[in-house]
């Protein structure tokens, strides 16, 4: 995978709203005024996602007439897999369970977007309810 089409990918789908429109488009064509009607931002909005889309390589666009309907592109998707699979953990029971749990790109940018929080957590110095033991003492 080239780096800058995989940047352009990974920044493609840094956005929920992208994801949303990636995972719509997985089950074949959609038309862009059925994509911007299953969102609540504007169509202009929508149209600018597309285009973000358009450009990471991860949709096509067809034009007939005056419709226009959008298609996943699914080659920048394997290769981001394929690129992804060196960071994978190797062995073991636990890992293998860990990654059947989380399987597909979704699953892992997920695990990808909760692994960012935590470092933003780590460098700021601060630890969620969850990350802190209850260290009160009774008296």
């Amino acid at each position: 995978m080239c780096l800058h089409s995989g940047v352009l990918v990974l920044a493609a789908l840094a956005d929920p709203l992208r994801r949303e429109i990636v995972e719509l488009l997985a089950d074949g064509e959609v038309g862009a005024g059925d994509i911007a009607a299953r969102f609540p931002v504007s169509r202009p909005a929508v149209s600018r996602h597309l285009r973000l889309l358009r450009e990471a390589g991860l949709v096509v666009s067809v034009v007939d007439g005056q419709r226009r309907t959008y298609r996943l592109a699914r080659a920048p998707l394997a290769e981001l897999d394929a690129w992804l699979d060196r960071f994978r953990p190797l062995g073991g029971a636990a890992t293998a369970a860990a990654t059947t749990a989380a399987t597909g790109p979704a699953g892992r940018l997920d695990a990808l977007d909760t692994e960012l929080h935590r470092g933003r957590h780590a460098h700021r110095g601060t630890t969620t309810p969850e990350e802190s033991d209850d260290d009160r003492t009774t008296g």
